[in-house]
């Protein structure tokens, strides 16, 4: 029983620091990772997670900040909360999960930077989403998700797929690396991306035109430490790669970028 909890606080870390990561994307994480609780059971998390990632997608500014993360999960298959939002799980067998969610996306305000100037908000908005995981073993898995809602006219859609791979080292940590890729939709790149005749008149930025495609790939590691049976200390880092019309947009200074997230959580 010990083992168990362990190993499944040192999961929920790494599924907080894989959501602070996201922040450069303005949305909640693109996958689902039901770990706040074991099986069958009742349970959650609480912490918080320190932040540095770039301003925007493509940004070679960085934002730094603190995260305050909550999860929560029933045994009935609804969950709530910071790293996954509010939705429902349909199935009951541990070895793969497929529901539906509902996310928020932060948009991207252009005061984040002075490039951004003369773009206009993208204000937040809400995302529907649906997801499926399946694990090949208790230590590999993959993970799919599909969003729909961001963007200036919130129809931006999102496709993401990642491939992950964890580790228990001794009684007390546990290490893992995840690799993925994100499609986006017309709407979505040209959103995030493309400059209209008219943004380019008042940011002086040349007009581009983003097609849907490939936006990014991305590869994290992360190691998770029980300071406790209920207390664990992450620290994950997260590189990513614009692609597509995305690394050749006016805005995008870095087409290379990284994230650094450090986190302390608590299971309840």
């Amino acid at each position: 029983m010990l083992r168990q909890t362990r190993t499944l606080f040192l999961f929920s870390a790494t599924v907080l620091c894989s959501t602070a990561s996201s922040c450069a994307f303005a949305q909640m994480p693109n996958t689902v990772q039901l770990n706040a609780a074991a099986p069958g059971k009742d349970g959650g998390l609480t912490g918080i997670a320190l932040i540095s990632t770039p301003q925007y997608q493509g940004s070679n500014e960085n934002w730094k900040l603190a995260v305050p993360i909550i999860d929560y999960q029933w045994a009935n298959g609804w969950f709530a909360g910071v790293s996954n939002g509010v939705g429902y799980n349909f199935s009951a067998d541990p070895s793969f999960d497929y529901g539906v969610r509902l996310t928020g996306n932060l948009g991207r305000r252009e005061k984040r930077s002075k490039i951004l100037r003369g773009m206009g908000d993208i204000k937040e908005s809400a995302e529907v989403s649906a997801f499926f995981n399946f694990k090949i073993t208790p230590n590999i898995g993959f993970s799919h998700s599909l969003s729909y809602g961001s963007g200036y006219d919130h129809r931006g859609m999102l496709f993401n797929l990642e491939a992950n791979f964890s580790k228990t080292i001794g009684s007390r940590m546990r290490a893992g690396a995840s690799l993925g890729a994100s499609y986006a939709n017309d709407h979505y790149m040209q959103d995030f991306f493309g400059v209209t005749a008219i943004q380019s008149q008042r940011s002086h930025l040349p007009q581009y035109s983003a097609k849907a495609g490939l936006r990014n790939t991305y590869v994290s590691a992360f190691v998770a430490y029980m300071v406790t049976d209920r207390t664990a200390l992450s620290l994950v880092v997260n590189s990513d790669r614009l692609a597509s019309d995305a690394k050749s947009s006016p805005l995008t200074k870095n087409v290379r970028s990284s994230s650094i997230v450090g986190a302390v959580t608590y299971h309840f």
